[in-house]
């Protein structure tokens, strides 16, 4: 895939396979559809409600149904909602090796749903914010393995100090992948240059990665009949560690993905979306479990990997709740439907 010693750290599994390991915040999503949100200090009648395990347990559950083995390192508490993330990891056969957070549960994202699927988030601050090296230790990371790093672990100090420190013991080889989020590009920057010199494989939606090339005053130029997604792809890659893939995501339009100097464009496959939260998180989750089962993945691996993704995320707005995430085998139905890949 790739030839630099980046690369190395995407093959250095040996003969196991690279793990998923996620360090962000597992959180409860209390999902109310609602007809519209309502004004400024007036209320609106939701038409339904309900719980699921959300945050980083979105990206696990993606990457567990399409085969990874994962592992939550992240803090969880010992209140009902702190008991609803582990039964729902368990159930996909997701450890959490990190012990719970005594007396305190985990935290709250209500989560409003438009008819449109459009969402929008109120989140509070639980037990997934108390994590230690000493929690984050307990995932064993090893050469290869696939650390999941969100942006909004590193907004808060509470949860930044900590997992920096944990990232500077982590092994050469593991390979750290950026989900940056819309936290990401506000952050200082001696925060977020330590990062992107630590990061191998970043993966964003356009917006993101607009942010973090306006905060850097960078612009992605697309040449004649490419994609903006494209150029920011390209354009992001020297930011990060040598040799990183990025990936831009654009929705049901599809993705983009920079590898060893090549960019392609994957088409994506639009639906009529019932409920996108989550949808971001799918795709993340899709991709790496398909890094993981090829670690000495090319350009084109990734971009195969990429469509697959795409059909995971395209599957999940058609679901309720973000833990929908589809199997393997009902996204190898899904793309039977379809045309041989459309990458370029």
């Amino acid at each position: 895939m790739r030839t630099d010693a980046a690369a190395d750290s995407l093959s250095a599994g040996g003969s196991r396979a690279p793990r998923v390991i996620h360090t962000g915040q597992a959180l409860v999503d209390l999902v109310v559809e609602v007809p519209d949100l309502p004004a400024r200090g007036q209320n609106v009648m939701a038409t339904s409600v309900a719980h699921y395990a959300g945050g980083a347990v979105t990206v696990l559950l993606a990457a567990a149904r399409l085969g990874a083995e994962c592992v939550h390192a992240g803090a969880h508490g010992t209140g009902p909602n702190g008991d609803l993330i582990r039964a729902v990891l368990a159930a996909d056969g997701i450890t959490a090796p990190a012990p719970p957070v005594v007396g305190r549960d985990t935290g709250l994202c209500i989560v409003a749903v438009e008819p449109t699927a459009e969402r929008t988030f109120l989140t509070t601050l639980g037990a997934e914010r108390d994590i230690s090296v000493d929690g984050l230790a307990t995932a064993a990371a090893q050469p290869g393995d696939l650390i999941c790093v969100t942006g909004y672990s590193l907004a808060v100090e509470q949860t930044r100090e900590p997992l920096l420190a944990w990232m500077a013991t982590l092994p050469e080889a593991a390979v750290v992948v950026l989900d940056p989020g819309a936290a990401f590009a506000t952050l200082p920057d001696v925060v977020r240059d330590v990062m992107l010199a630590r990061t191998d494989v970043w993966t964003s939606n356009a917006e993101e990665a607009t942010d973090l090339l306006a905060a850097r005053s960078l612009t992605a130029s697309a040449s004649d009949a490419e994609r903006e997604i494209s150029a920011q792809a390209r354009t992001l890659a020297p930011l990060l560690r040598d040799g990183a893939v990025t990936i831009v995501r654009d929705g049901a339009a599809g993705c983009a993905v920079h590898v060893a100097g090549e960019t392609a464009y994957v088409e994506g496959f639009p639906q009529t979306p019932i409920d996108t939260n989550g949808a971001g998180d799918t795709h993340t989750g899709a991709l790496l479990a398909e890094i993981a089962r090829h670690p000495h993945a090319d350009a084109q691996a990734w971009a195969d990997a990429c469509r697959r993704a795409n059909a995971a995320a395209a599957i999940k707005v058609t679901r309720r709740g973000p833990d929908s995430a589809p199997t393997a085998a009902e996204v190898d139905d899904f793309l039977s439907r379809f045309a041989a890949p459309a990458a370029r």
